[in-house]
């Protein structure tokens, strides 16, 4: 039931005529006429004052979801928390929901460049070795880093860039926040059309994480260990199709989470519920996700480069996909032990 149909009840049971009830708020009956045909909603201060006077919770008159057995009950506004609320109109919701997409889409990319950007090193040194190529070793190895670098500078500059552009949603992650009416309604049904792909991409992520392997065994079972230079370059092309997969997958999961995590913000759910935010549990997706990956590719750069180990280095990826989910659990688990 909305609003408009919730007013309309209660005026009708307490016997009240548009006029009435209108002499009781201090507007007029147009204004009455035009809230129970949905043409306008009233502001806060009406809506408290419709609250004192039909003994109702502002939850039961702005939460279409809830029914009469929520009549009675008391307004909580910021339950296990006394910090301050913030309110949300249906325009900042809207913007913080294409800011998600777009964080979303940013923020993925920048871990796929990271992923990809020693495929061309791999393949060139391969290369270079079988006598594929007349370029020498340093000047493989130049050309190789050159690419490296180039493309994780440029998932670093999107990382820091993505993070700027959304510093203004940040109060949304962590202070209390009230949306106004039909914010609620309008990110469940945007989350609801959104679930369907979200499964799909996560499942898809995790296969093809699992799934990128499969490269390696297949050049094992048509082109043997490859003992020469020369009989070890399939090996080679297969690692890079192995990080190639990797890169999509992890992707897609981050995409995916990014994206369903701007639902749970705007309903604080999950990570970004009331009770976290009190005790600073929050997780605010954009700083973390920069400092979050910049690290893993650290990690994944220092491992690989002076190891020598781009064989194994790139299960970096797949368990950072997973534990990028796992971010906020982690944290209050250091919180309590402190």
């Amino acid at each position: 039931m909305i609003f408009a149909d919730k007013l309309i009840d209660l005026r009708k049971k307490n016997g009240w005529s548009q006029e009435d009830l209108a002499d009781k708020l201090d507007v007029s009956r147009q204004s009455i006429s035009k809230w129970e045909s949905a043409q306008s909603v009233p502001d806060m201060n009406r809506i408290l004052k419709l609250s004192e006077l039909f003994g109702v919770s502002t939850d039961y008159l702005l939460k279409d979801e809830l029914g009469l057995e929520a009549i009675g009950r008391e307004t909580v506004p910021t339950p296990d928390t006394d910090l301050p609320v913030r309110q949300v109109s249906m325009e900042e919701a809207t913007a913080y929901l294409a800011h998600r997409a777009f964080a979303a889409r940013r923020i993925a990319l920048g871990v796929l460049l990271c992923i990809l950007s020693p495929i061309l090193l791999i393949i060139l040194g391969g290369a270079q070795e079988a006598g594929k190529l007349s370029l020498t070793e340093a000047q493989v190895g130049g050309i190789g880093m050159v690419a490296l670098l180039l493309l994780v500078a440029a998932a670093v500059a999107l990382f820091v860039l993505t993070g700027l552009k959304g510093s203004r949603f940040q109060y949304l992650e962590k202070e209390t926040i009230e949306t106004a009416y039909g914010v609620d309604g309008m990110v469940k049904d945007r989350r609801e059309k959104f679930r369907g792909s979200y499964n799909l991409r996560l499942t898809l992520g995790i296969l093809l994480c699992v799934l990128s392997i499969v490269p390696l065994f297949l050049c094992l079972i048509f082109f043997g260990e490859g003992n020469t230079p020369a009989e070890s370059f399939p090996h080679v092309l297969s690692m890079g199709a192995l990080l190639a997969l990797t890169g999509a997958g992890v992707y897609l999961i981050v995409h995916a989470c990014t994206v369903w995590g701007g639902f749970q913000v705007l309903l604080e759910e999950g990570d970004y519920s009331r009770a976290k935010k009190a005790t600073g549990m929050g997780n605010g997706l954009d700083p973390v996700a920069v400092t979050y990956w910049s690290i893993v590719t650290a990690i994944y750069l220092a491992w690989s480069l002076l190891a020598g180990a781009w064989g194994i280095s790139w299960v970096i990826w797949p368990v950072a996909a997973v534990l990028f989910g796992a971010i906020p659990a982690i944290r209050q688990l250091m919180r309590k032990k402190q």
